[in-house]
């Protein structure tokens, strides 16, 4: 397939679950390609924490799976007003002690050519589920 057929088939593939799949897959490179080469990336609650780039987001998930190589998400809700689409995210893995992580909250991301091209991004640690004993 020719970058071109690529870049046609992506953009009209949906974007946000793209992104889920390719979290799912836990292939960082995969990851980064979800995100357009002049990615900005905004952490509202966080400010030190935004950048700039892809390449960027392979580094921060090639560090995310080499600390939760199990990590799963799960898109919870979503709603889109045309290349805008807001999203509500679940992550869970287990951290190097054994102990459940679970990161959720809000993201919200443009769309350009089939790729993210800028988000704000909300999500952070909440607490895990307790076992029921049921």
């Amino acid at each position: 397939m020719t970058h071109d057929m690529e870049m046609t088939t992506m953009s009209r593939q949906d974007p946000v679950e793209r992104l889920r799949d390719a979290i799912n897959s836990h292939d960082p490179q995969r990851v980064a390609d979800c995100f357009t080469p002049d990615y900005v990336a905004e952490v509202p609650h966080r400010p030190a924490e935004g950048f700039t780039g892809n390449e960027h987001v392979l580094a921060n998930w090639t560090a995310i799976y080499g600390r939760l190589p199990d990590i799963r998400a799960q898109l919870l809700r979503r709603a889109t007003a045309g290349p805008e689409f807001w999203t509500e995210w679940e992550m869970v893995g287990t951290g190097p002690d054994g102990a459940t992580v679970v990161l959720g909250g809000p993201a919200i991301v443009w769309i350009r050519d089939g790729r993210i091209a800028r988000s704000r991004f909300y999500l952070g640690p909440v607490p895990a589920p307790v076992p029921t004993g049921d």
